[in-house]
């Protein structure tokens, strides 16, 4: 059977698993291993995916099951991605948004394309309760599932962690698929926000530059660069200094109107591209202060990139 959840189109055996280990080939059908059972559940602030431009200073209620279709040097969830197991306790789709007393949900932790048949069913039901859906995902995209997940999801936050040598040789991956689901994406006119952890050793200007130019040419609006701290196969190199990541933030600033440094000390305020007036001040939810008028830039009236109230939400 051919699993096409994501760009590795596995074909699995009987008794058999993909190369996520999370699908599995049963009695000639192929099904999710750990569905209904997620090893991670949490509410989270929302800048925590992070998305700074979608519904901004409200929390979200987090599922993670286990699997990935990469295998990252540095992941910071290794043991949840790179898990072949199941968490302990069953929750239903229906049950998972019987817990949300938050305005939205979201698919995160892990890879939810390699467990994409409980997300859309929590997305689905997410839909009727008026919540808005969450994913947060490598963005290694089959074409299929690109299909069946683009009008179920609100807002997409991509990781595009490097470049082509980048992928292969420390993600064991491809960063082709990876473009062409966030063009796909951003040509759907969904909210895409995009993520690319700093490492300082490997990470520099020319890399932050050549990414760059491809995320303006894919028309991403909002781009996080975040401070990486040791974990998994690279805990024997040093975290990112401050100084290192303030250097990539000023090489990204071409290329997208906004531009946040993350895992940092960094304020990060949002800033209008036209006016440079300062709309959001912080990200800290006890001290920040808005200036704007709805969606808008109250000192020119530039219509900021995002989703800043439930009713801005576009519902396929």
């Amino acid at each position: 059977m051919r699993c096409d959840f994501c760009f590795r189109r596995c074909d699995i055996s009987e008794g058999g698993r993909g190369w996520c280990k999370g699908r599995e080939c049963r009695d000639g059908k192929l099904a999710t291993v750990a569905f209904g059972y997620p090893m991670a559940l949490a509410i989270d602030p929302i800048e925590k995916k992070p998305l700074y431009h979608f519904l901004p200073f409200t929390k979200t209620l987090s599922v993670g099951l286990p699997g990935c279709s990469f295998s990252c040097d540095f992941c910071q969830n290794y043991q949840l991605s790179q898990s072949c197991g199941k968490g302990d306790r069953h929750l239903s789709p229906e049950a998972f948004i019987g817990l949300a007393s938050t305005p939205s949900v979201s698919f995160t932790y892990s890879e939810p394309l390699v467990w994409q048949d409980y997300m859309i069913e929590c997305a689905l039901l997410a839909k009727k309760a008026g919540l808005a859906t969450i994913m947060v995902t490598n963005g290694a995209f089959s074409k299929e599932s690109l299909n069946r997940i683009t009008g179920l999801i609100d807002a997409f936050n991509i990781d595009l962690k490097g470049d082509e040598e980048f992928y292969k040789r420390i993600c064991h991956a491809a960063l082709k698929p990876v473009a062409q689901g966030i063009e796909a994406l951003c040509k759907a006119s969904k909210h895409v926000e995009v993520t690319t952890m700093v490492i300082e050793s490997i990470t520099d200007e020319s890399m932050i530059k050549g990414l760059g130019k491809m995320i303006q040419d894919s028309g991403v609006q909002v781009w996080h660069l975040s401070r990486f701290f040791p974990a998994y196969r690279m805990s024997h190199l040093k975290h990112t200094s401050e100084e290192c990541l303030e250097r990539m933030i000023e090489a990204a600033r071409p290329y997208a109107p906004y531009v946040y440094g993350g895992n940092s000390l960094h304020e990060s305020p949002t800033i209008c591209p036209r006016c440079k007036t300062v709309l959001i001040d912080s990200r800290n939810r006890a001290n920040a202060r808005i200036h704007m008028d709805g969606c808008h830039c109250p000192s020119c009236g530039m219509k900021i990139y995002g989703v800043f109230t439930g009713s801005d939400i576009l519902r396929p």
